[in-house]
């Protein structure tokens, strides 16, 4: 698996993760069907949400998943950086900006880390407190102050928690390879129009 990953090359991998976990996360269903704000933030919590979901299940791989992870992590505010630089923010301003973006991402991450194991060992439909996480974050809402809100909420804590569950019966070889098994987001879209 080393050989795999160093093989390939270990840009072209993380480019190709970095770009797949990019395009999860801007769905369109995601946005008109789930509600995620279509703004900067917007789609920088729902980012942060998909990166997550894959670095959880890249870090609790043999190795080389965790010297994958760190890359891609690495990658990500790479990414970050240069689209503050393309916005026109000064020089003197990114590493401020930086320093904010990398301890939202941070905290968030622990978040959902901490909602995703959670709501997988009492069993997958038990997601309240991965909703509460992204009802604060995504919506930018404290749970129960937007109806709004929550309702989309626990329908993007049901995808993450599917999504985790996917990733976790998921050889670490197709992240490598590039094939990232993202369930349909048009499912839990569904249930939302249905109920």
């Amino acid at each position: 698996m080393i050989r795999l990953f160093r093989g390939r090359g270990n840009a072209v991998i993380i480019d190709c993760l970095h770009t797949d976990i990019v395009a999860a996360s801007r769905r369109p269903a995601l946005y008109l069907d789930l509600a995620v704000p279509d703004t900067l933030d917007g789609r920088f919590e729902c980012l942060t949400l998909h990166a997550v979901l894959v670095l959880r299940r890249l870090q609790s791989c043999e190795a080389p998943g965790p010297e994958v992870a760190q890359h891609l992590v690495d990658t990500i505010f790479a990414h970050f950086d240069r689209s503050f630089r393309e916005m026109g923010v000064g020089d003197t301003s990114v590493p401020k900006r930086m320093k904010t973006v990398v301890e939202a991402f941070l905290g968030r991450s622990a978040a959902y880390d901490a909602a995703l194991s959670a709501a997988q060992a009492r069993a997958l439909g038990d997601e309240d407190t991965l909703a509460a996480a992204i009802v604060r974050n995504v919506y930018s809402a404290r749970p129960g102050e937007d109806g709004r809100a929550a309702h989309p909420a626990r329908r993007l804590a049901a995808y993450a928690a599917t999504t985790g569950t996917v990733f976790d019966g998921t050889p670490l070889q197709t992240f490598i390879e590039g094939a990232v098994p993202w369930p349909d987001v048009g499912a839990f879209a569904t249930e939302i129009a249905g109920s």
